[in-house]
């Protein structure tokens, strides 16, 4: 922890130093719900987002927060270590061909719908409880296995264990947006039945965890946390076929398939008590838990064991974290320069034009100071350098 904010009605500890205006704004009013239990843990990848800084991490007794969980519900990683020791240049510009013409990326959806018995089944639940999921189910068939935009990703990484990995971050799609603007949209009208003190500009509206519209809320939050790791083993599964069609070498995959998400609420306990963790940006480490921490384009990524660290509610970053905001990066980022440390590094990657400049390595935090703010919180496993990347 690099340092603690004592001057709010409950303590915000934060693992970084360079914490931008906005995001402390957010972290302050955070702290000041009634709420909260403890205190507030700011991972080292913090920025800016709606309602809840990304990279913030909350308990709550007895609310659950739409906006601290955002609109991707259960956006995560998933990594893959292959038996491969090496790659051609050749072979990953066609396997990145291959991946683009069957995994839909940005906005683009598959033309067909999926098959159905590839979506999760929501185990004793009655579905007149869970009204966007009727709503949407149809929609979200279509949506299975792709990509999205922004900075979910696809690369094929070369490990410091001498292996080549696989890895996807990518989330709930179109199916989580809706879920969470409508919960958030009736914790609005709610909050501003009851005359809440949580004011509407804030963005932090909730939901009493024994009303039906929380309880509501949480069947379809887990709904799509489990939709979005379909839809990662979905687009995995596709990847590793195009890799075996590609290379010629014999190729066996590993047993030990990582997956983590890093939006969502759930009941935990700590210091004693249940309660409910809002993770926005941020990931579960638990001790001697395997976590997914990515970086830019242009940098390491990393596989890491938790070490249980109480004092983040057993948490840490899920990324880098953005330094710049993305028309930002478009205006004061070098398109050239960029390219080139790309280039220079022999990656196969998407920097085009100024368009792409909102994911280029320089809109990110240095990925070596954010993994060294948290050594108290994870230990690093591997790292990954990236090979070919495909970016959303």
């Amino acid at each position: 922890m690099k340092r603690v904010i004592n001057t709010e009605k409950h303590p915000i500890k934060l693992w970084l130093d360079d914490i931008e205006p906005g995001a402390l704004d957010q972290a302050i009013n955070i702290a000041n719900l009634p709420f909260i239990f403890k205190h507030v843990a700011i991972m080292p990848d913090a920025h800016q987002g709606y309602g809840m800084l990304i990279g913030g991490v909350m308990a709550a007794k007895g609310v659950i927060i739409p906006n601290a969980v955002g609109v991707d519900i259960g956006c995560g990683m998933c990594a893959v270590e292959t038996s491969l020791t090496s790659i051609t240049k050749e072979s990953l510009i066609n396997i990145v061909e291959k991946i683009k013409k069957i995994i839909p990326i940005g906005f683009a959806h598959h033309s067909k719908p999926q098959d159905e018995n590839l979506m999760p089944v929501p185990d004793g639940t009655d579905y007149a409880f869970m009204p966007v999921f009727n709503q949407q189910y149809d929609s979200a068939l279509y949506q299975l296995g792709t990509l999205g935009g922004g900075n979910h990703f696809i690369e094929i990484q070369k490990g410091s264990d001498e292996y080549i990995w696989i890895m996807i971050h990518s989330g709930s799609r179109n199916l989580g947006y809706k879920v969470a603007q409508h919960y958030n949209t009736v914790a609005i009208k709610e909050n501003t039945k009851w005359y809440s003190e949580i004011t509407k500009d804030k963005e932090l509206a909730f939901l009493p965890i024994d009303t039906s519209e929380a309880k509501n809320y949480m069947l379809e939050m887990k709904y799509c946390v489990e939709f979005a790791l379909a839809n990662r083993k979905l687009m995995m599964n596709r990847i590793i076929d195009i890799i075996v069609n590609t290379v010629s070498e014999s190729f066996i995959l590993f047993d030990n398939t990582i997956n983590i998400a890093h939006n969502y609420a759930k009941w935990e306990n700590h210091f004693g008590q249940n309660v409910i963790v809002h993770r926005k940006g941020a990931t579960s480490a638990r001790e001697g838990e395997i976590g997914i921490i990515p970086g830019s384009q242009g940098t390491k990524s990393y596989i890491v064991e938790g070490l249980g660290n109480r004092e983040s509610f057993m948490s840490c970053s899920h990324g880098a974290g953005r330094k710049m905001g993305r028309n930002q990066a478009k205006i004061g980022l070098n398109l050239k320069q960029e390219i080139e440390l790309m280039n220079k590094q022999g990656i196969i990657h998407e920097i085009k034009t100024i368009h792409d400049l909102d994911e280029a390595s320089g809109a990110y935090k240095d990925i070596d100071i954010v993994m060294e703010n948290q050594s108290d919180l994870v230990k690093i496993l591997v790292e990954l350098k990236p090979l070919a990347v495909i970016k959303g």
